[in-house]
């Protein structure tokens, strides 16, 4: 159903616009109005052009049927117009719920995986050291590196709770006690594992995607059967120094 506002019929044609009964012209039992109009529907002006004699009222009447024929024509012209902005709309609804929900996780993740500064570990504390130990090593995405001059097969198995298709360095004394065989066998199912000798180093560190660097107080292979703390380097210079000594 269409409106449209139009200005009041005065004088003359509003008494006959009363007389033929189209708008009462007194408050008896059947209601009705008794005031000007101002709004019609298009049906109600096919109704009144077949009953108006006064020529203002006809004029008004057939302006304002050419008014809603002008608004079918461009309901009809811009129909593809409006399909497309409501595909558009729809959408952006659609993104902005997609968005809305990688938001979420995004933000659910971070205030649930708060980065650790500093940890310490106390004698017996086994598991806690290791199971905290495989989280920084879980976090590396492209490359691991660690710093340990003390490395045996227990260094190998936190080691391979590594993301797959991340390359592990180990850089440990030249009388490491892991052997040939112990890499091959590693590599053959935790692809890909290097050992370099340097004798640079005397405290531990885990590099994590060559940017972050934990310092650690004992090797990995001891991890929580003496007290020792695991410190995230803050300062970018001193952590970029130690990977720079490689």
């Amino acid at each position: 159903m269409f409106y449209l506002s139009a200005n009041p019929i005065s004088g003359q044609s509003y008494v006959s616009l009363k007389s033929q009964n189209v708008i009462s012209n007194s408050a008896d039992s059947r209601g009705g109005r008794r005031t000007n109009s101002y709004v019609f529907t298009e049906q109600g002006v096919s109704m009144l052009s077949a009953i108006l004699r006064s020529d203002i009222a006809i004029n008004v009447s057939i302006n304002i049927t050419k008014a809603f024929v002008e608004m079918r024509h461009f309901i009809s012209n811009n129909a593809l117009l409006f399909e497309k902005i409501s595909d558009v709309e729809l959408k952006q609804l659609e993104y902005q719920k997609k968005t809305d929900h990688k938001l979420d996780i995004i933000f659910n993740h971070i205030s649930t995986n708060e980065e650790t500064h500093q940890k310490i570990f106390f004698d017996g504390q086994i598991y806690d050291a290791f199971s905290f130990t495989i989280e920084l090593i879980e976090k590396a995405s492209n490359d691991l590196k660690l710093i340990d001059n003390y490395v045996d097969i227990d260094t190998l198995n936190i080691l391979r709770r590594k993301l797959p298709g991340v390359t592990a360095t180990i850089y440990t004394y030249n009388n490491t006690k892991l052997s040939n065989t112990d890499i091959n066998t590693f590599n053959n199912q935790y692809p890909t594992l290097t050992i370099k000798h340097t004798q640079n180093f005397h405290d531990r560190f885990l590099i994590i995607d060559n940017t972050i660097v934990y310092h650690i107080g004992a090797s990995l292979k001891d991890a929580g059967k003496k007290c020792f703390a695991i410190n995230l380097m803050e300062d970018s210079n001193l952590a970029q120094n130690i990977i720079n000594r490689l």
